[in-house]
């Protein structure tokens, strides 16, 4: 993946690759989410803290209005954009890097598209086996596509996470996944970037091994994400509270990184921004090595 050459487009922006790994900075603007649940409630508190992630050294801004944690109850297209939308307005003209939006409802993505977004975090990618409202939007609006693994909704997709093979699956999802967006949809490749959903629907082993096969998803010469940032399994492994687990998110970060992957999800920008620039410094001298 590193030597690959790839273009990612998102509306105006445009990133080619190879590149420095692109760091998102999560902003969740709900009561519910694992990690930073209740903080940024307010529009004015979510919107500073999204600045306050760019000046971190964030490349892009996550902006989600629905937990998605396993067992998070889903909440109403209304309430989803009740709690965006008024972040997005307040964001612009005020922030110079793409804002995404982390939703499974089309309508949502839309409204966030038009008010500024230029992203879709698509985190119900994997329901969508008939339904192409969610691709002809990201297709329409020119908009960047993240495309994720997930193994059923969030209120019940670790209630028995089962794969034959969880690498083989997961490359089996993106095959039919990449070629339904273009011939059913009309998205270029361009668009889209590739999320193997860490946490989605898999246990400890599946994400493990997912980490540990990254270097498999070359194969389809797109983009590809990956989100770890004090994910549950890291606490399944080492005991930590989620308070706890910045360390070993920034192990798993380094490590994809090196297994060559393009973009960063996470709550914690200045350090994963120092981690992800270091991995990189360590790796580019790799080929001077005899």
């Amino acid at each position: 993946m590193m030597g690959a050459v790839m273009l990612f487009t998102a509306r105006q922006y445009e990133f080619v690759f190879p590149r420095p790994a692109l760091v998102l900075g999560v902003v969740n603007v709900t009561p519910d989410s694992f990690s930073d649940g209740g903080r940024f409630l307010e529009p004015a508190a979510a919107a500073d803290r999204a600045l306050e992630l760019v000046a971190q050294g964030a490349d892009i801004v996550d902006l989600g209005g629905e937990s998605t944690r396993p067992g998070a109850a889903p909440v109403s297209e209304a309430e989803e954009l009740r709690r965006v939308i008024p972040v997005l307005e307040k964001l612009s003209g005020r922030i110079r890097v793409p804002v995404s939006i982390d939703t499974a409802k089309p309508a949502v993505a839309r409204a966030a598209l038009d008010a500024g977004a230029s992203i879709v975090n698509d985190t119900g990618a994997a329901l969508r086996t008939g339904d192409f409202a969610m691709w002809k939007i990201v297709a329409e609006k020119k908009a960047g596509y993240i495309l994720m693994h997930a193994q059923g909704p969030p209120a019940t997709m670790q209630e028995h996470p089962v794969y034959r093979d969880v690498v083989r699956d997961v490359s089996g999802f993106f095959s039919e996944q990449l070629g339904r967006l273009l011939n059913d949809a009309g998205v270029p490749m361009e668009q889209v970037v590739l999320d193997v959903g860490i946490g989605f629907g898999k246990n400890l082993a599946h994400n493990l091994a997912l980490l540990a096969g990254l270097p498999s998803f070359a194969r389809w010469r797109r983009p590809l994400l990956v989100g770890v940032s004090r994910k549950s399994f890291i606490g399944q492994l080492l005991g930590a509270d989620v308070a706890g687990r910045l360390p070993a998110s920034l192990a798993c970060t380094a490590l994809a990184v090196a297994a060559g992957v393009n973009l960063i999800r996470t709550h914690d920008v200045a350090e994963t921004v120092q981690a992800v620039r270091m991995a990189e410094a360590i790796c580019s001298r790799k080929k001077n090595v005899a």
